[in-house]
């Protein structure tokens, strides 16, 4: 396993870690104040990464962001991928107009840019942190529509799929327990790359306002903050953003390990 892949599942598990312990390990609630420390520096006695304008400790702050936005991301991932892959299974399994239908929408999504259709329903709707989530999980299904669509299909004309129909099983049985383990691999792959994306995508719908609302707080969240006091205090932007990149960096090398790994046309 190659250096930078194991660097990468360390990093990815402290953020888990970090993200399941937030209330054990934060020496501070991210919204306490401490309005005498305003903006100190890093390295400071009771605050290790300094404070922001309101005297609140980044570190505190970083540590219950890795929280929120691990629980926007993952459960984006997960129903963007499950979403995605029930169509993709559907148009399979119809074809026809339904198949014509679902492939229609999966165009229409993949030519609409996310950020602008984000924007309009967080706009109207509000952004309460459920359909945030659920928001998030539009993005990418298309994807694994696609994808599971033509492994499907593939799966369907070999034999195993048709031995399993010919015993009586139900579609819902067919699809879900003897293709789908079958495809797990090449799906698992793509919601590696996927989930990045939407850590990104979340960070910048924060950043601009519209994302996780106060006093909740995320990464990208505190980006938007710091952008105000770069020059004065930057390291109020510079301690999530680093996280951010590390993060997204490291998910995108353990996919592409994953994708080296798991296809065999690539061996």
């Amino acid at each position: 396993m190659p250096f930078a892949v194991i660097a990468s599942l360390i990093w990815i598990g402290l953020i888990v870690l970090v993200a399941l312990l937030a209330n054990q390990i934060a020496p501070y609630q991210y919204t306490a104040l401490d309005l005498p420390n305003r903006l100190s520096s890093p390295f400071h006695p009771r605050h290790w990464l300094g404070t922001d304008e309101l005297g609140r400790d980044v570190l505190s702050r970083l540590i219950f962001s890795v929280r929120i936005s691990a629980l926007v991301a993952l459960g984006a991932t997960l129903i963007s991928a499950c979403f995605g892959t029930t169509m993709g299974f559907v148009a399979a399994h119809f074809r026809g107009r339904v198949e014509q239908l679902i492939l229609m929408l999966a165009d229409f999504q993949a030519a609409m840019p996310f950020l602008i259709l984000s924007l309009s329903v967080l706009a109207f709707f509000g952004n309460a942190l459920p359909l945030f989530i659920g928001l998030m999980g539009l993005y990418g299904w298309e994807r694994y529509a696609r994808i599971s669509r033509g492994l499907a299909i593939a799966a369907s004309a070999q034999g195993y799929a048709g031995a399993v129909r010919q015993l009586g099983a139900s579609p819902f049985r067919v699809y879900f327990r003897h293709i789908l383990p079958n495809i797990s691999s090449t799906l698992i792959v793509s919601m590696t790359l996927t989930f990045p994306e939407i850590i990104l995508m979340e960070s910048s719908l924060s950043f601009l306002g519209l994302g996780v609302q106060p006093p909740m707080t995320s990464l990208g969240n505190m980006v938007g903050y710091g952008r105000d006091y770069m020059t004065r205090a930057p390291w109020i932007m510079f301690a999530p953003a680093a996280l951010i990149v590390t993060t997204t960096l490291s998910i995108s090398l353990l996919g592409d390990w994953l994708r080296d790994r798991l296809d065999k046309g690539l061996q």
